[in-house]
């Protein structure tokens, strides 16, 4: 008899998805930025070097760690080829009808031949809460007894808090960074992150939307 299987669910760190922050096992914090690309080779070497500098700049400010993060996928065309068939029935003049049906063709022969890859960069940045544990007295036990689950449910709260104000700062941080380079950058909700955890866990299946800055951020 095969041995069973354990649920996907154990391989996977993050604890729950609450207010476009990823909550780890482990208590950790997450939030995930989508940002946009520049095409750096049409830049002139002036601009190349500006935008090197101001990066390095952005970089050396940070007092905590951030990951960088691509994510490559084929680009589904399905639903726009269902779009085309659909107008290909509603023309009445035959020659256009025959040519739309070439078109479809077309594109799906290309497409199957010359996988068109979507490119989404995104950047974590992290807030690791800092919970003191020891077997000992002193300093290290009053810490413990502190970060217990015995604290009152308004020292829970009012921790948490203070562990999201953390993240946000370093959010602002890193968004004010890029956001000089001339980049767009916007957090991700609850949505994008559940789309993103699953497409990454799920790799054959085919992406229902593409993820994209909906929005402009603030200046």
């Amino acid at each position: 008899m095969p041995e069973p299987t354990l649920p996907t669910q154990q391989f996977v760190a993050v604890k729950e998805i609450k207010s476009g922050i990823v909550y780890l096992k482990k208590g950790e914090l997450r939030k995930i930025l989508i940002v946009s690309g520049v095409n750096f080779d049409l830049k002139s070497e002036e601009e190349q070097n500006l935008i090197l500098n101001t990066f390095q700049t952005f970089l050396n400010t940070l007092d905590f760690p951030v990951q960088f993060f691509i994510h490559s996928r084929k680009i589904n065309i399905e639903e726009y080829l269902e779009k085309m068939k659909v107008r290909k029935d509603e023309e009445k003049n035959e020659l256009l009808k025959i040519q739309i049906e070439e078109y479809i063709n077309f594109i799906r022969s290309f497409v199957e031949e010359n996988a068109i890859i979507s490119k989404s960069f995104f950047v974590i940045v992290p807030y690791d809460p800092i919970v003191v544990t020891g077997d000992g007295g002193g300093l290290s036990n009053i810490l413990n007894i502190f970060n217990s689950s015995k604290s009152k449910p308004a020292e829970v709260s009012a921790r948490a808090e203070e562990h999201l104000e953390q993240l946000d700062r370093r959010v602002s941080q890193v968004t004010e960074g890029l956001e000089q380079i001339g980049l767009r950058v916007a957090a991700l909700n609850n949505e994008e992150l559940t789309e993103l955890f699953f497409n990454l866990y799920n790799p054959r299946f085919m992406e229902t939307k593409d993820l994209r800055i909906t929005h402009t951020p603030n200046s």
